[in-house]
């Protein structure tokens, strides 16, 4: 790898964007595709760009044979992460959970007595209202927003936010009621049932979990789904 092309490399990492590293096997030449799913072409033969797509999607390096050619796609993609709005105790029992499976977290709530580091030790804290904090964070394909906090102060402007972005994946704590509620309130902020859909709403899958730490679970499990792309059981029904 060229010194230059490191230097792409960190720039994609630092701006959290998808990048393939194409290294022609015969010969070691390589190419830096960097989010590949929107690369124009621009000299980048059409079959190798459409492999790094490919590649992408799967989320998985591999080795590929593009006009009698083998080629080995490095994949470089922004760690996922997860957003939780609102500093409870879910909250709690979330963090340390998806941090566990892989997944980054940022804590935001505004209330200094509950986003504290006695609270959330490890864990990065945000003390700003949910849509200042969703502003700067670059929202991608690889983040997941979650509200806890049961109120519309915090979560509606959160999940205003995260509908209108490309997060794979959005919940909302609350029971069958709440969220029947919560969507109307969503609706009129101009939301249609396309964005609607996206809502996991009541969170987490439907496991019979009880209490924070169960709830956390349910919570984790369905983001792992819905990241692998794997079949839902369904909706957990979570009180409140």
């Amino acid at each position: 790898m060229t010194p230059d092309t490191l230097a792409s490399l960190m720039q994609a990492r630092r701006q959290r964007a998808s990048a393939v590293l194409a290294t022609r096997l015969a010969d070691g030449w390589q190419r830096l595709l960097v989010q590949p799913d929107a690369e124009a072409g621009a000299g980048i033969a059409p079959a190798l760009l459409e492999a790094a797509r490919a590649a992408v999607v799967a989320d998985r390096s591999r080795t590929v044979t593009l006009d009698a050619e083998d080629w080995f796609l490095q994949v470089h993609l922004p760690a996922p992460r997860l957003l939780l709005v609102g500093a409870v105790h879910v909250a709690q029992a979330l963090a340390p959970l998806a941090q566990a499976a892989g997944v980054a977290v940022t804590v935001i709530d505004p209330r200094q007595g509950f986003a504290t580091e006695a609270r959330f030790p490890g864990t990065e804290l945000l003390r700003l209202w949910p849509d200042e904090a969703l502003t700067g964070l670059r929202i991608d394909s690889r983040t997941a927003i979650v509200t806890l906090s049961h109120e519309a102060r915090l979560d509606d402007p959160a999940l205003h936010a995260a509908l209108a972005s490309d997060a794979f994946y959005v919940g909302a704590l609350g029971s069958r009621k709440t969220q029947a509620a919560r969507r109307e309130r969503l609706r009129a902020l101009g939301h249609g049932d396309a964005a609607l859909a996206r809502l996991h709403g009541p969170v987490g899958l439907a496991i019979g979990a009880v209490g924070p730490n169960e709830i956390a679970v349910s919570i984790v499990a369905e983001l792992v789904a819905v990241r692998r792309r794997a079949p839902l059981g369904g909706l957990a029904v979570v009180a409140g």
